[in-house]
Parts: C-alpha cells; sequence; structure tokens
C-alpha cells in the first residue's frame, strides 16, 4: 500500500508524520521513505477544465493528467519592489462589485459570509464573468455534493472551460484539507509566471485555518486563541502574500471567510481583514429581502478602488452609500409613520431612490452588464435630483 504523509513535527529523535489518508492499514513495521522533497504537483494547462485533489491528482472521472512541469507547492512571496503596481480595475460584470467595489488586477479581497446567503453563486458570477485568462479555485472542507453542484451548475461548461478546480472535501484529512490551498496558489502561480492574468478563488479560508489547527494540535502545538496555535496566524500571510502582482501576470484573489453568529471576535476573521486589500461582507439580512447578491455596501470596502477608476467614478460610489446610510437611519421611522418629509433633503431623496438602488444591486445569477454600463448607471443614480 502507498501512503503519502507529511512531517509536522519532531519529538526527540522522532519525527511525527500527518498521512494524507487513512491509517487502517499501517502498522509499526511499514517501512517508511523520505522523498528528499517538499509536496510538487503538475502544472500547466493540461489542467485546465480538470478537477484535481491535493496531491495534483485528477478526481473528475476524465483521463490521466499528462505529466508537465513540477512544482513545490510552496514558495516564496514576489519580493516588494518587483511587484507591478496595481493599476488596471478587474471588471466583473456584477454592478454592486464593478460600481461600489471595483476590484483591481492583483487585488486580494476577502469574502466575509454566513451560511445560506448565495455566497456560492457570487463565486460562480464571478469566475464566469471576471476579465481574466485563467480561474483557480480551491474548494475546501465542502460536501461532496456542493462540489459537483459547484462545477457543473453554478460555474458550468463555459466556466469549467477556463478553470482548474483543486478540492478537498470535509471528509479528508486535516493535512490534505490544507494543503489544498497550497496546491491551488501554486497552480495560479504557474499561470501568472507565464503573464496570464489569474483569478484564484478559495472557499473557505476558514477552513485552512481549521485544517491548520488541527495539524498543529496533532503536533502538540498549544492553542492561543480560540483553540487556534500559533502558526496558523503564522501561515495566513505567507499563503495570502503569493498572490497578486508578479513581474509579468497578476493573481487577483477572493478569500471567503465563514463569519460565525457569537458576540466574540473571529480571530480567523480579524487576521484575514489586516492581510487582505479589502473586504465583501455579505449580510443574511439583505438575503431575507431576496436582494441577490446580498452585499452590504456600506460594510464593505475595496481599498484599492480610488487608485484604478477615475475620482468621478469614487464620488458617485460614495453618493450613493450616502443614500443607502440615511435610509437605513430613517427606516424605523418609516415603518411606524413617524418620518416627516421635507425635513432633511437628503433623506428625501434617500426614500425616493432606495427602490432604484436595490434594482441597481440586485443581479439575476448567469446575467452580467459591461463595465462602462454599470458606471453610466451608477452616474444617473448618484445624481441630485434624478
Amino acid at each position: 500500500m502507498l501512503q503519502h504523509a507529511e512531517v509536522i513535527g519532531f519529538t526527540r529523535h522522532v519525527a511525527l508524520l500527518s498521512p494524507f489518508a487513512r491509517v487502517d492499514r499501517v502498522s509499526r513495521t511499514t517501512r517508511v521513505v523520505a522523498l528528499g522533497r517538499p509536496l510538487s504537483v503538475p502544472v500547466g494547462r493540461m489542467l485546465l477544465g480538470r478537477v484535481v485533489d491535493s496531491l495534483g491528482w485528477p478526481i473528475d472521472g476524465g483521463a490521466p493528467v499528462q505529466a508537465g512541469d513540477l512544482r513545490s507547492v510552496f514558495a516564496e512571496p514576489p519580493a516588494p519592489m518587483r511587484r507591478c503596481p496595481i493599476a488596471v480595475p478587474l471588471a466583473t460584470g456584477v454592478r454592486a462589485v464593478d460600481a461600489m467595489l471595483t476590484l483591481a488586477e492583483g487585488q486580494r479581497m476577502g469574502i466575509f459570509a454566513p451560511a445560506g446567503v448565495g455566497k456560492s453563486t457570487l463565486l460562480g458570477m464571478l469566475a464566469r464573468g471576471a476579465h481574466c485568462d485563467v480561474n483557480v479555485i480551491a474548494l475546501i472542507g465542502e460536501r461532496g455534493r456542493e462540489v459537483r453542484e459547484f462545477v457543473e451548475t453554478i460555474l458550468g461548461r463555459e466556466g469549467m472551460a477556463r478553470s482548474v478546480v483543486v478540492c478537498a472535501t470535509s471528509d479528508r484529512s486535516a493535512i490534505e484539507r490544507a494543503k489544498a490551498a497550497y496546491v491551488a496558489t501554486a497552480i495560479a502561480e504557474s499561470f501568472r509566471d507565464e503573464g496570464q492574468r489569474v483569478l484564484l478563488m478559495m472557499d473557505s479560508l476558514t477552513r485552512f485555518a481549521r485544517a491548520l489547527r488541527e495539524v498543529g494540535l496533532a503536533a502538540g502545538e498549544s492553542p492561543v486563541r480560540r483553540g487556534f496555535p500559533p502558526s496558523v496566524f503564522a501561515e495566513l500571510p505567507r499563503l495570502l502574500e503569493r498572490a497578486g502582482m508578479g513581474e509579468r501576470g497578476s493573481i487577483t484573489a477572493l478569500y471567503t471567510v465563514l463569519e460565525e453568529d457569537d458576540a466574540g471576535g473571529d480571530p480567523v476573521s480579524e487576521e484575514v481583514r489586516g492581510i487582505v486589500d479589502g473586504h465583501m461582507v455579505l449580510s443574511r439580512a439583505i438575503a431575507a429581502k431576496n436582494q441577490y447578491p446580498a452585499i452590504d455596501v456600506l460594510g464593505s470596502l475595496s481599498r484599492v478602488m480610488s487608485q484604478v477608476v477615475p475620482p468621478d467614478h469614487v464620488e458617485a460610489a460614495g453618493r450613493v452609500r450616502r443614500l443607502l446610510a440615511q435610509y437605513g437611519e430613517i427606516e424605523a421611522l418609516l415603518q411606524i409613520g413617524e418620518y416627516q418629509g421635507g425635513t432633511n433633503a437628503i433623506a428625501d431623496e434617500a426614500i425616493a431612490k432606495i427602490d432604484v438602488i436595490r434594482a441597481f444591486l440586485s443581479q439575476r445569477a448567469g446575467t452580467y452588464e459591461g463595465f462602462e454600463e454599470t458606471r453610466d448607471a451608477l452616474f444617473r443614480l448618484a445624481e441630485h435630483g434624478a
């Protein structure tokens, strides 16, 4: 029986191994052979349209992946002064994103969402609509049913044609779930080195961190924050810094983070917010109003938006934000009939425009709008008294 494992620690003269699969048939007499190299996976265009596991092996029932260049799943991020600056917007075809949270090539964005608010559907829309050359998608800790549904229904044949999916479902070992993130990043880096514009999507970074927690605790690390050992918080920036601009191509990265409902702060969420270049928050309250994508515009921010769109776009988006914020302040008064019109011009305008704004921010899955058309619609929406 051939089994793969990774060294995760040492105890005196004993190496601690974490297996990639079950160890039912492993005994004390099982021979262990060191490969003398880090985990490496095949990379190249032959991976497009394929679903692979954390070892780079296809699991979609198709033909074996032809041997290509092998690449270590571990790499140093590009040197800071060798990165090209972020300067080009990334059109996605999703109005709420392009208008209010404009992404840029080489940006790293966190998508913070509770369960059941349309996160997977939004990722599928971005994968199909984004103006990029290649999608690399890591599905970490998902249910097996959801993987096939995402590949065949949400992503579809058109999306898969330019995509590579790396999958480690919830039943896989902790080390395999953790390695899926590194494998996906390595594949994305290989395309970036070819000068490609890559969109890397990881769902979810929370499950990656939980897998690292399992590995760290098994190796004897002490928990420090909500059960997470220190190595988790050291590894998050190492992984996320590998995305971004390179010398030739770019990796625009979207990392989903599962938001917890308890009152205390989630350490993974807090850590990721401090690393990424922006955050997109999906709201259960907005989803309850049947507004999809359920993006909480007021709670979201793209830190590089002002670098890639003209000032009038930033100003128009800011004015729509102000109208949304003003409506939120008076909504309770409207519901009980206590609001008096004519006392606040901004509030009156917000009331008059709220339905149009919500319609603008809503979008049916599978429909897309050009970047210029979205910007023109935003300008009309932001006009005083329009």
